[in-house]
């Protein structure tokens, strides 16, 4: 059982930054693979960035390759989403989200945080 609470969101203007936090509890949270998920309104929930539970495997959206960087500490039980080059269309409702691998947690996550609203201004 994993319980996510993520942090972080907020307001920032285009080509800004923001990163993300997501503090997991659990004992086994460092055999989770992590992921993170945005939905916009009007449009359905899109994977984001997942990483494995030992960060070895990273995997991107396409609109996030090279803009977000997903890591993780799980000395803090912590999975991060780095945001940089931000445009209005990330404004969204990010998720975080853990399965029990890279591709669980690409497709389909077994558990959920209640989301941290992103929006960017232009």
């Amino acid at each position: 059982q994993v319980m996510l609470e993520e942090s972080g969101g907020g307001l920032v203007q285009a080509g800004g930054s923001l990163t993300l936090s997501c503090g997991a509890s659990g004992r086994f949270y460092s055999s989770f693979a992590m992921g993170w998920f945005r939905q916009a309104p009007g449009k359905s929930r899109e994977f984001v960035a997942g990483i494995g539970e030992s960060a070895g495997i990273t995997e991107y959206a396409d609109f996030a390759k090279g803009r977000f960087t997903i890591s993780r500490d799980n000395a803090k039980n912590a999975v991060y989403l780095q945001m940089n080059s931000l445009k209005p269309e990330d404004t969204a409702l990010y998720y975080c989200a853990a399965a029990y691998s890279v591709g669980a947690v690409m497709t389909s996550p077994g558990y959920w945080g209640q989301g941290t609203q992103v929006t960017v201004s232009s």
